[in-house]
């Protein structure tokens, strides 16, 4: 039908074009008006020309007359193909709105045949994967075990007390990945002066699955030359970054000595201004210049990024536990996750609507311990996990090492890949994770603190509970369990609802507060 339309409208069109060709043709050509053969026309061999055979017979008035007559002719003549040109515009633009109503009818169908196609395609390779499941389950039965996989999953356990693994659904299948492929999460590295930032860059190029969808982007302060070189030296592998402005930031006398934490806040609110607003990413994976990565960092990210933006009682998923270190951690369940609610930072992701929410208010210095403050975490929590996916091996920053000696240099990294894109993780959802976090925590017997230390005493692996009341008990008895004792804003490190879980001579502990924990007491810090 629209091909149709369009045809007679162009055919309008040729007969308009033709028929004024015609006219003028016509008016060029037409003889004089009056008797034919009284005198010579405008042709050669007359016997005059037109004007002069007429002049003296009072022609003049009759010409006069016939010109203006010719006029009106011709304005009634222009009327009509005024008329007539309308009537083609508004056929053409009635024709030019179906057809744009055609085409998007045809994309629409298209894109949903598409969607269609995708979701078939899907369920056939679930049913496929199952399939192979069922194999590999009969094989195993008949033939005896396989030999493992090149990354085997691990046992992933919830996160309170490891009571259900992670690893499957209810009913004991793999779950499919959450992410979509088509996600893109950047990694801002935030570096300054160290050229040692090649080790970081080399791991995490080294691990990440696609630069497509893990483009690396590394944001320098300082202008340290030898710095700039070493990150030039990847090329297209990163994208590199300057902030523009490296001067002094004038502080109170007392401040001077905190120079440098006024140069990072000020460094990273630059650089996250360029990742969201500038480049229009929706998330990011913010590292500095002196973490290394474990081999399944970018899996852990993907995994955990659709539950960060679906959970809005999260506002972060970091890849530390504060109390990573040997001997507090069960290498045993890489797997094992948990909220909590101290900000861990030191390689951590967030979405573009959290920084369009602290950016206005971005602190001049200090801005880690400003995260943690109750009016910017507003109740909400980070994902952490059992073994931390990075450590830091910088001992010199503008902290001059104050932890990396005690305690960051005996942080342990995941070394074993944990696919977290078939992981269950749903037991990440606050109201299911305080549901089994009241039940494994508070039905743990509670123990003294001399118990736990003293060999043969306590029977069985645990879980123990270990009881605090006040800001004083809280630190005596962390120092004694060899786990952080800093409370920042009342919130201890790794703690979610007060609690910190880590692992004593091999049995699972929990260093809570009495049971109706309603609120931290930022008095504690």
């Amino acid at each position: 039908m629209v091909r149709k339309k369009g045809s007679l409208i162009l055919c309008g069109a040729f007969l308009f074009v033709a028929w004024n060709a015609l006219l003028l043709l016509f008016l060029w050509g037409r003889p004089p008006i009056g008797r034919f053969g009284e005198v010579g026309g405008a042709e050669p061999g007359g016997r005059e020309e037109w004007g002069a055979g007429r002049a003296g017979r009072g022609g003049g008035a009759d010409l006069a007359g016939e010109v203006i007559r010719l006029a009106e002719e011709v304005e009634s003549e222009l009327e009509t193909q005024k008329h007539l040109l309308k009537q083609i515009q508004s056929h053409r633009s009635l024709w030019e709105r179906r057809k744009g109503k055609e085409v998007g009818k045809r994309e629409m169908v298209a894109v949903k045949e598409e969607e269609r196609d995708a979701v078939v395609k899907g369920r056939n390779q679930n049913g496929a994967e199952n399939a192979q499941q069922v194999i590999a389950k009969g094989s195993q039965t008949s033939q005896g075990p396989p030999p493992p996989p090149p990354a085997p999953v691990h046992e992933a356990q919830a996160g309170v007390a490891g009571e259900e693994p992670a690893g499957t659904a209810s009913e004991g299948r793999p779950v499919a990945a959450a992410t979509p492929p088509a996600a893109v999460i950047p990694i801002l590295v935030i570096a300054c002066d160290r050229v040692t930032v090649r080790r970081s860059l080399d791991k995490l190029i080294q691990y990440r699955p696609s630069a497509e969808q893990h483009p690396i982007i590394v944001s320098q302060d300082c202008g340290h030359a030898d710095t700039a070189r070493v990150i030039g030296s990847y090329g297209g592998q990163v994208t590199h970054l300057r902030q523009p402005d490296t001067a002094d930031i004038r502080v109170r006398p007392e401040h001077r000595k905190f120079q440098g934490y006024y140069k990072i806040a000020r460094h990273y609110r630059w650089a996250l201004n360029q990742v969201f607003r500038v480049l229009a990413y929706d998330s990011v994976v913010i590292v500095e210049d002196d973490l290394e990565v474990a081999p399944d960092f970018f899996e852990y990210f993907r995994a955990l990024y659709p539950i960060l933006r679906s959970d809005p009682t999260l506002w972060c998923v970091s890849a530390w536990n504060d109390n990573g270190r040997d001997g507090l951690v069960d290498v045993g369940k890489p797997g094992l996750l948990y909220r909590t609610d101290f900000f861990p930072g030191l390689g951590w992701m967030l979405l573009s609507g959290l920084w369009a929410e602290l950016e206005p208010k971005w602190p001049a210095a200090f801005w880690d311990d400003w995260m943690r403050q109750p009016d910017q975490r507003r109740d909400r929590s980070c994902v952490r996990p059992e073994v931390s996916r990075t450590i830091t091996f910088g001992r010199k920053g503008v902290s001059l090492g104050q932890f990396f000696d005690q305690y960051l240099r005996y942080i342990r990294l995941n070394t074993e890949f944990v696919p977290f894109g078939r992981l269950d993780l749903s037991y990440l959802v606050r109201e299911r994770y305080n549901e089994r976090l009241e039940r494994e925590v508070y039905g743990a017997p509670l123990v003294r603190v001399e118990e736990l230390q003293q060999s043969g005493v306590l029977r069985g692996e645990g879980p123990f509970r270990v009881q605090y009341s006040s800001r004083d008990s809280f630190k005596v008895l962390a120092r004694n369990l060899g786990v952080m004792d800093d409370l920042k804003s009342g919130v201890p490190r790794a703690g979610y609802r007060g609690v910190v879980s880590f692992l004593s001579r091999g049995r699972r502990v929990y260093l809570a507060p009495p049971p109706g924990w309603s609120h931290y007491d930022t008095s504690w810090s």
